[in-house]
């Protein structure tokens, strides 16, 4: 593609920025966006869900070919409490993000390879070529956890199954956090695709990042045993480590001097406390949509200055995650979730998207904390 210039190259073919690329397309079908992924496949090895509450009717159309089954309900069941939550539930997978993003793009919108030297107006490849482009949007993730950023880690394995006979579930389990707790929060996730197939992702938060897949996978395993699955055979299998943030400096995040636009996880576009993306990188992706400058240093200043504002707003939430991970011992995090769940579910619903309201806030913070109070208190004081 050398001397073939393109209107936005987008560094990264993940969930953020595949969806901008198709949000790009649906509302901007004159510009050319190139995506540029390091492998054969665009989205890597994932299933992402999402609430029907977390995408407006506005993304829908863009983002409704990507879904791989719906759901109308889904449920949680902890130690003391069940619920049954009547919000659509939705998942997204790998394989189907890659195919309908390479038919709705073209092949030529889509380049593998690594990029070596990053620019706002251009991209050199490993193998030396230049990619020019009026603006450059770097979402490559992070391999470790980025300067100006203080956090605990949540950490997971899941296993796509089939069972012979049919597994009985009928609707997505958000947390089953009935399970064991000892070594810190943890809850099972299940996503019935249909009546043999059933995703079961085992995930725990912890103070390290470091990833014991075999003891994930051994209690996957337990778990299916214990459910009757005795026939359940892996079909699938990934895993990860996502960062939870309990506080920072954003500056030191993405300092002022920075000359390249960045967004998705790269951006900090993310929930502090759930590491859950979708619902950021669909605002993010309709925002571009409709702001996008087609110069490379006024995109990263806009950027630059929305991910600012979604640092600040995200206080409360990074809050809560110091109180769950620094004012319970690991055992008893489950009752910060456990409590939460007892409240509206349009309050549920909302902080999930990542648009509490302040008469959210107050209502979560109100009453006693199952939680140590001297602890709680230090935790809500503590710089965010």
């Amino acid at each position: 593609m050398t001397g073939n210039r393109t209107d936005l190259l987008i560094l990264g073919g993940g969930l953020a920025g595949g969806l901008c690329a198709l949000a790009l397309k649906a509302r901007r079908p004159d510009l050319r966006v190139t995506i540029m992924e390091r492998d054969a496949a665009l989205g890597g090895n994932h299933v992402w869900s999402f609430f029907d509450s977390d995408v407006d009717a506005a993304a829908r159309d863009w983002v409704e070919p990507l879904i791989e089954r719906h759901w109308d309900s889904n449920e949680v069941r902890f130690p003391d409490h069940r619920r049954l939550l009547g919000d659509g539930y939705n998942s997204i997978t790998s394989e189907r993000f890659d195919r309908v993003l390479r038919e709705t793009l073209g092949p030529d919108a889509i380049i593998q390879g690594n990029a070596a030297d990053v620019r706002p107006d251009k991209v050199r490849t490993e193998a030396g070529d230049w990619i020019e482009a009026n603006a450059v949007l770097d979402m490559r993730g992070f391999d470790d956890r980025p300067d100006g950023i203080a956090c605990g880690w949540q950490k997971f394995v899941g296993q796509l199954v089939e069972v012979l006979g049919g597994h009985g579930v009928e609707r997505p389990v958000i947390m089953d956090a009935d399970v064991d707790q000892s070594d810190g929060y943890r809850f099972v996730y299940l996503l019935p695709f249909d009546s043999t197939r059933i995703f079961i992702e085992d995930t725990y938060y912890q103070d390290d990042p470091v990833l014991d897949r075999d003891l994930l996978a051994g209690r996957i395993a337990a778990y299916a045993d214990a459910k009757g699955w005795k026939d359940a055979r892996v079909v699938h299998e990934e895993e990860g480590v996502l960062p939870v943030v309990t506080g920072g400096d954003f500056d030191s995040f993405w300092p002022s001097n920075s000359a390249v636009a960045r967004a998705g996880v790269r951006g900090g576009f993310f929930h502090p406390l759930t590491s859950y993306s979708l619902p950021s990188a669909v605002d993010f992706a309709s925002w571009l949509a409709d702001q996008m400058p087609l110069d490379g240093e006024a995109l990263e200043r806009k950027v630059r200055a929305r991910a600012a504002a979604h640092w600040r707003q995200a206080w409360f939430d990074r809050m809560l995650a110091r109180m769950l991970f620094k004012a319970a011992d690991p055992a008893d995090r489950y009752r910060i979730l456990q409590r939460f769940y007892r409240l509206p579910a349009g309050l549920i619903a909302r902080f999930y998207a990542g648009r509490s309201t302040m008469a959210d806030r107050l209502r979560i913070l109100a009453g006693k904390p199952p939680v140590s109070i001297p602890r709680a208190i230090r935790a809500i004081l503590e710089k965010s």
